[in-house]
């Protein structure tokens, strides 16, 4: 276990690893490790002990008495599929049953938002300093030629790539920049490689988050160019505020998250609208400073400072008004991370 300005992170024993199946196992395994990061925190004095979760297969934590409550991050649709389907048995009663749900997405609200009264919208924010501060231009971009039109982000399937190839090929003069690791996915890796050909197509590969904030800042037009489904109507990009707190422009597929941010970006409701909505986005008037400052106001408001902070104090209030108090107070916290969970404990006398 390392630690590091409060945060722990527990890697399991290898005796307690990863399953998938069979379920009775993965259900064994996975408590087990559960309870060893529970044990380490009791060690360093812990007395009130939350566990955060992502997934819907930690509901099986609801069966013990372990926790002093449970809270229920969606992030996702996390059945993943392009088709809509109804919410499992196992994550409706993850829901029901836990002390405070956070949802991502409008849409996540609207589907999953009614199930427990103790619900709080917690949407994608961004490291405002980060993406809003001079950079120099990173090397692997300087020679690309502008305009570049670029996208920051896991290259995966769920962009619209049958776009994506048509638009780059009707307007050569454009340079497409790709910037982040390119998912295993068949049908993406051969997009990918077929682009890749294209002298104005460039996949730039992974960077870490410090390198990642320089990028948006040296393109000319900052894209979302998703494929419409009944997976990407979930969605709440992580990119969007990173891309507003650039400055840049900002062009986006019309996914519902981003309604209620159309008068800081351009929505594109069909194919043959790309081409003109970043023309439009290239032109002087969308790089005007009065623009630039209406989209950096929007991402200002979405810094993780911001929205952490909203849901500690909602963590907070749900343990007991005692700890809101308290945590307004700036008293510290420890915790520790399992893998995509985190267990967390505030050592505050009580």
């Amino acid at each position: 276990m390392s630690a590091r300005n409060g945060l722990s992170v527990y890697e399991p024993e290898f005796w307690l690893p990863l399953f998938y199946r069979p379920s009775r196992l993965a259900m064994l395994t996975r408590n087990a490790r559960l309870d060893r990061a529970k044990k380490l925190l009791v060690q360093r004095g812990c007395r009130t002990i939350v566990l955060y979760v992502w997934r819907p297969e930690f509901v099986t934590a609801l069966d013990s008495a372990r926790f002093e409550r449970i809270y229920y991050h969606i992030d996702d649709e996390y059945s993943f599929s392009d088709i809509d389907g109804p919410i499992s048995d196992a994550e409706r009663r993850l829901i029901q049953s836990a002390d405070q749900v956070f949802i991502g997405s409008p849409a996540l609200m609207a589907k999953k938002g009614t199930i427990n009264t103790h619900t709080a919208f917690a949407p994608n924010g961004t490291d405002y300093a980060a993406y809003a501060a001079d950079a120099p231009e990173p090397p692997d971009i300087a020679s690309i030629p502008r305009p570049r039109i670029g996208y920051t982000g896991i290259v995966k399937r769920q962009l619209d790539w049958s776009m994506l190839k048509w638009l780059s090929s009707t307007r050569p003069a454009w340079s497409f920049v790709f910037v982040g690791p390119v998912q295993e996915h068949v049908g993406t890796q051969r997009a990918v490689d077929e682009l890749s050909r294209r002298p104005n197509v460039h996949f730039l590969g992974l960077k870490t988050p410090n390198q990642l904030g320089a990028y948006p800042r040296h393109f000319d037009v900052c894209l979302m160019p998703y494929r419409i489904d009944d997976y990407t109507k979930y969605i709440y990009p992580l990119k969007l505020h990173e891309y507003l707190a650039s400055g840049q422009p900002v062009v986006a597929a019309h996914i519902q998250s981003i309604e209620e941010f159309k008068n800081v970006l351009t929505v594109v409701d069909r194919m043959g609208g790309w081409p003109a909505a970043i023309e439009d986005a290239l032109a002087p008037a969308a790089n005007s400073p009065e623009r630039r400052r209406a989209r950096q106001a929007v991402a200002r408001l979405h810094d993780w400072n911001l929205l952490v902070d909203r849901m500690a104090k909602t963590m907070a209030a749900r343990l007991a008004p005692e700890y809101l108090g308290r945590l307004e107070q700036a008293v510290a916290a420890e915790s520790i991370e399992v893998g995509s969970k985190s267990v967390a404990c505030r050592s505050i006398p009580i």
